[in-house]
């Protein structure tokens, strides 16, 4: 055996033994994070491999799936033009939604941090409550009924401006507008409570020391002192309103049913529940669930990769 190649065998045996070493030091810390990874593989992990292998097949949950190749992936891009249409609409919802949802997340957890403690926390509630009710639709459902008791309609026929009510969620020309407006009603969540946590944070005296190097107003202050000092929660908050602004199927199924009038806001998750909920053609849904999860995870690195360019 020569000197090299011994040499790298105990390389090898050595960073094991370091490794090990550094196990059983840890192994506390190891016992404590073991319950979240036995959850996590089991339900996000195991899901995701499982449907990327249900996906090269014909599964029906009745009978044994059968290879079937990537005739599923075939099919989707040039047989089945709902889902072509699904992708254009999940892409322009996410490219409205993802972006505008973040700047609101976080110009309003700036204006929020200006408060008072004490009233501070009360509007932190009043604009997180929408994301977290889960009956927030009926609202909207009422401004917009489509008969003469919704409020818009009855205020739009007080004006002179319409004869007849208005089915906004039954015209494909107001479906998506009034989605895109809903989800942002509802998009002050978890990326919005993460900026405020990351101003909560921001050293004090960084502003006192910016005052000493020049910075005379409050947008310096913000240029050159918060948003550098708050690079965690900008990715985190960046990374949630994009995934979320890909998954907003609840909404539309809430306020105009499932399909959408002309499939005018039919996404790539009403799609999947459509083929899985529906239909059981689960090795077919299983193929868009991949091609979604592809995406979102293309949407995530290219977001990062975005603020880490504007960081530097």
């Amino acid at each position: 055996m020569s000197k090299e190649l011994k040499a790298v065998r105990r390389t090898d045996i050595t960073r094991r033994q370091w490794i090990w070493k550094e196990m059983k030091k840890n192994k506390v810390a190891y016992v404590m994070v073991a319950p979240y990874m036995i959850v996590f593989t089991l339900f996000t992990v195991l899901p995701v491999v499982l449907s990327a292998v249900i996906s090269f097949t014909d599964f029906n949950m009745l009978q044994w799936p059968h290879f079937v190749g990537v005739s599923n992936y075939i099919s989707l891009f040039f047989d089945d033009d709902i889902f072509l249409i699904a992708v254009k609409n999940t892409f322009i919802f996410a490219a409205i939604v993802g972006p505008a949802s973040y700047l609101l997340s976080f110009l309003v957890a700036w204006f929020i941090n200006e408060l008072p403690p004490k009233v501070r926390a009360l509007v932190t509630l009043i604009f997180y409550a929408p994301s977290i009710s889960g009956q927030v639709y009926l609202i909207w459902a009422t401004l917009f009924s489509s008969d003469a008791y919704g409020w818009a309609n009855a205020m739009l026929i007080e004006l002179g401006v319409i004869v007849k009510p208005i089915a906004f969620f039954q015209n494909a020309k107001y479906v998506m507008p009034l989605c895109i407006i809903v989800a942002l009603w509802t998009s002050l969540g978890t990326a919005f409570l993460s900026f405020i946590a990351g101003l909560q944070g921001v050293d004090k005296s960084l502003y006192e020391a910016g005052a000493v190097d020049g910075v005379k107003n409050r947008w310096q202050e913000l240029y050159y002192i918060t948003l550098p000092s708050m690079g965690p929660q900008l990715m985190f908050g960046a990374i949630m309103s994009i995934t979320g602004s890909f998954g907003f199927g609840g909404i539309v199924t809430a306020l105009c049913g499932f399909p959408s009038v002309d499939y005018a806001a039919h996404t790539i998750v009403h799609h999947l529940e459509d083929y899985a909920n529906q239909r059981y053609e689960i090795g077919y849904s299983s193929a868009i669930a991949v091609i979604l999860f592809l995406i979102m995870i293309g949407a995530n690195m290219l977001v990062k990769n975005i603020i880490a360019k504007l960081g530097r």
